[in-house]
């Protein structure tokens, strides 16, 4: 059976045993079993000695199927994204987290005019920041963080927020950082203490505040904040927000660090343009591209009289081709120091609003398979066939995607394998192979492999691939096995791996 997987083509699940290679298999021996599997009549994996028939981990809470939901986000099309709040008025782009929280303090704030100039411009959709990464809160939290509580007006910005844009018929939503230099949530120092005033911060924002569609996460897992999903575990939080809203899609900004065309730690693929992140030209997943209206995410003094983005730079350049890629594009416009959005921002939304509308659903998205655990196979033992002089196997599970193994020179056949040390349960298996990580490396160079666990005598396959891809992601019934090899034939010499992923999704 063949599935598309996140934007990927999925390889064909057999339940065809192996024998045991304590070397390499002959390339006769490889084919042949590969021919043998896709000649073989579809069955159901048959439940064996380490198959689990009941999961482990307690499902995420649904309500619509997230395809849906998915779908339904990236038809949204065009949604403003408003970075507002201490930077504004320190004229920063990350604010100064010793700064007084008195100088938070908005003289004329109108969301309701925001949410006008959304309107005018065909928006759909809206997320602010109430809380970025100096750690100040734009709502009255009840957690120990400076917020408008400790301002002179007091004004639950957030509160009016949502209620401008939900009149005027646009979605909501909210970027929210998981670095927060205020209370000094930062890598290597995270306590359980620093975990709950996170989830409380959450638990605020998803229950007092009405239906929210999109969390965008920032801050976490990024080459400038270092924090890594193992430190604030992704799927605890990814948890929470299902359990207070499971129609609410969890966004993460970690274009930079994970495969463009895989859904890792996010429902929606995020880019965000201003770091030069960019949607690749066959992308069919569902994906979120952010940009700013000016140079920067918050208002700058003397923005008023720079240029903004061109019409013709949004609609032509950005909007329309990112919509045809199942993309939505979410602009950002800064309110100044009075709370309000410029006359020339205002201009310039009213002015895309005239130069494009929004034509029906964008293209159908592919259903994708979404990581939200630990890769279980990342630090692991595991060795290889044959290595490349100064590569090792260890590159090819050391979670770095920019990093890779290659068998040595000229072998167009060779097998990675990784040993747990124990029986481990897992039902994601995933191959990355480094397209496009540098100019000699364009296209996939593996032309078949498969993936086999060991249960006590014989290897046993466990999926298979066979169509070029930057990832292969594998759904396979839940099971549990101490090892598991990667058997690979390169379409040319030196091929490379970036990365094995194991994977025990709750799904």
């Amino acid at each position: 059976m063949c599935v598309v997987v996140g934007g990927v083509r999925a390889g064909c699940f057999s339940p065809n045993r192996l024998t045991e290679h304590s070397t390499m298999p002959t390339r006769r021996e490889f084919c042949a079993s590969l021919a043998t599997a896709a000649a073989a009549t579809v069955a159901p994996i048959p439940i064996s000695v380490g198959t689990i028939s009941k999961p482990s981990v307690k499902p995420y809470r649904t309500d619509k199927p997230l395809l849906q939901l998915q779908q339904d986000f990236v038809d949204l099309r065009f949604g403003m994204f408003v970075h507002f709040n201490m930077a504004t008025f320190q004229n920063r782009e990350w604010g100064d987290p010793t700064g007084p929280t008195e100088a938070f303090d908005p003289t004329h704030l109108d969301t309701d005019q925001w949410a006008e100039a959304a309107v005018s411009a065909g928006m759909t959709y809206a997320a602010i920041t109430p809380k970025h990464h100096d750690g100040f809160c734009l709502w009255p939290t009840k957690t120990k963080s400076a917020s408008v509580l400790q301002t002179p007006k007091k004004l639950d910005v957030f509160k009016s927020f949502v209620e401008s844009f939900r009149k005027r018929g646009l979605k909501v939503g909210f970027h929210f950082s998981i670095l927060d230099l205020r209370q000094d949530i930062r890598h290597f120092d995270i306590t359980p203490a620093k975990l709950q005033l996170i989830k409380d911060q959450l638990t605020e924002l998803l229950t007092h505040y009405g239906e929210i569609s999109v969390v965008i996460f920032d801050g976490w897992d990024a080459p400038w904040s270092r924090i890594p999903y193992s430190e604030v575990r992704f799927d605890e939080i990814y948890r929470l927000v299902k359990e207070l809203q499971p129609n609410c899609l969890v966004c993460e900004l970690n274009a930079s660090q994970y495969p463009p065309s895989a859904l890792y730690y996010s429902d929606i693929k995020a880019f965000e343009q201003n770091a030069g992140q960019h949607i690749p030209g066959d992308s069919s997943i569902p994906a979120q591209s952010c940009v700013t209206l000016t140079d920067g995410w918050f208002w700058k003094q003397g923005d008023e009289n720079r240029d903004l983005k061109s019409v013709h730079q949004v609609v032509e350049e950005w909007l329309k081709p990112q919509n045809d890629l199942h993309c939505n594009l979410i602009l950002n416009a800064p309110p100044t120091t009075d709370g309000v959005l410029a006359p020339n921002v205002v201009a310039r939304l009213a002015e895309i609003g005239k130069a494009w509308k929004a034509n029906g659903p964008v293209g159908t998205v592919d259903s994708s398979v979404v990581i939200t655990t630990l890769n279980l196979a990342t630090g692991k033992p595991i060795y290889a066939s044959s290595c490349a002089d100064t590569v090792g196997p260890d590159q090819a599970n050391d979670g770095r995607f920019t990093s890779h193994w290659t068998p040595d020179s000229g072998k167009k056949e060779a097998w990675l394998e990784i040993d747990f040390r124990e029986a481990t349960e897992f039902n994601i298996l995933v191959l990355v192979e480094p397209v496009g990580h540098s100019d000699d490396y364009p296209a996939s160079r593996i032309q078949k492999y498969r993936f086999e666990r060991f249960d006590g005598t014989s290897w046993v396959e466990l999926a298979h691939g066979g169509t070029p891809s930057r990832v292969q992601i594998h759904t396979v019934p839940r099971l549990s096995a101490r090892k598991v090899r990667l058997v690979l034939e390169g379409s040319q010499a030196d091929f490379s791996v970036s990365d094995i992923g194991v994977y025990n999704e709750p799904r």
